[in-house]
């Protein structure tokens, strides 16, 4: 399907009229009048691109604006903006190298923090034996804040038991939980505070509930200054700039907007039937479900859900996305072809 505007709670094929679940405009950003103003007015001033690396003898404060105002919202000691989550995720990966011994990661990690040869944190249901010797090494757990397929947070907790002999780093990809999760959207960073846990760092897509084109990395100062001085980062033009200024002026839209979502998962929590064939939490705005035939059932009743194949997937991923521009109208259609 191709759309000639912008998808929003509704979408036109055809000359047809389709609610859409899909997506990932959270907050409902891309289509706000108001938010949509703030990136006009930023962009009349700074410009549509500075295609210039950001090592580069001319610099623009925009971007420390937007740095500083993601450190304190997130609670790290520094950030630092990129054109794309995607490559805030490989910068990251790309500077830990140089200090890990072995990575790990949990199954339906995001490609933007995958390495080769990393060993999985679970082997057949169990946690790696590796992570329970005595061996002292340096490790990198990579993890997505919300693993595909799933609809709770990360929890650290699951580190309890890895031996004390293993300096742990942590990597946490947030696209799909920042700007949702957390004290007033600043993901679950700053809840991630195991004991065993040496470093934390976090990447993370602006375009998904932010509604922006760019990337951040966020963690301690040092971190960060390593990843200044990343060759990708060098080679690499920063994110549009006034999208980076407009980060630090629409704060009280984001907070509307996430009220308002809160609103509709807590309106669909009390309509929706608990079912085992339905992954669903009232504090996450995606809807996973087993149904067989579940994106047929929805398009007969004129509604659009997310129906794609991931590269490394063997089948089709079914995913309800609900954002703060659904009407309470809207929730009711879908709430009734699950419920049926």
């Amino acid at each position: 399907m191709t759309l000639d505007s912008s998808p929003d709670n509704k979408i036109q094929i055809g000359g047809k009229k389709y609610l859409y679940f899909g997506g990932t405009a959270y907050l409902g950003l891309p289509n706000d009048n108001d938010f949509q103003n703030i990136i006009i007015k930023n962009i009349k001033k700074w410009g549509t691109s500075y295609g210039s690396s950001r090592m580069a003898n001319i610099s623009l404060s925009c971007y420390e604006n937007a740095e500083n105002y993601l450190s304190k919202f997130i609670g790290s000691e520094s950030s630092l903006t990129v054109s794309s989550g995607m490559l805030a995720g490989k910068i990251a990966v790309d500077v830990l190298k140089k200090s890990t011994d072995v990575f790990y990661h949990f199954d339906g990690n995001h490609e933007a923090i995958r390495v080769a040869n990393s060993l999985p944190f679970y082997d057949n249901n169990k946690l790696n034996e590796r992570l329970l010797d005595a061996h002292s090494e340096d490790i990198t757990i990579l993890t997505d804040g919300v693993i595909s397929g799933a609809v709770t947070a990360f929890r650290d907790k699951i580190l309890n038991e890895i031996s004390t002999t293993k300096n742990i780093t942590i990597l946490i990809d947030e696209s799909h939980s920042f700007g949702i999760l957390g004290t007033n959207g600043n993901g679950i960073f700053s809840t991630i505070n195991h004991p065993k846990i040496k470093r934390k760092i976090l990447v993370s897509s602006l375009g998904k509930a932010f509604g922006i084109t760019g990337g951040i990395i966020a963690g301690d100062k040092n971190i960060i200054d390593q990843a200044k001085l990343n060759p990708i980062y060098g080679s690499s033009a920063g994110m549009n700039p006034g999208f980076a200024q407009s980060i630090c002026e629409a704060e009280i839209i984001f907070l509307n907007k996430l009220k308002i979502l809160k609103n509709n998962l807590s309106y669909i929590d009390n309509h929706l039937k608990k079912r085992i064939e339905i992954i669903f939490s009232k504090n996450y705005p995606l809807i996973y479900t087993n149904i067989d035939g579940i994106y047929e059932k929805f398009l007969e009743k004129n509604i659009v859900i997310t129906n794609f194949r991931y590269p490394t997937s063997d089948k089709n991923l079914n995913r309800i996305v609900v954002t703060a521009n659904h009407t309470i109208e809207d929730l009711d259609e879908m709430i009734a072809v699950l419920n049926q």
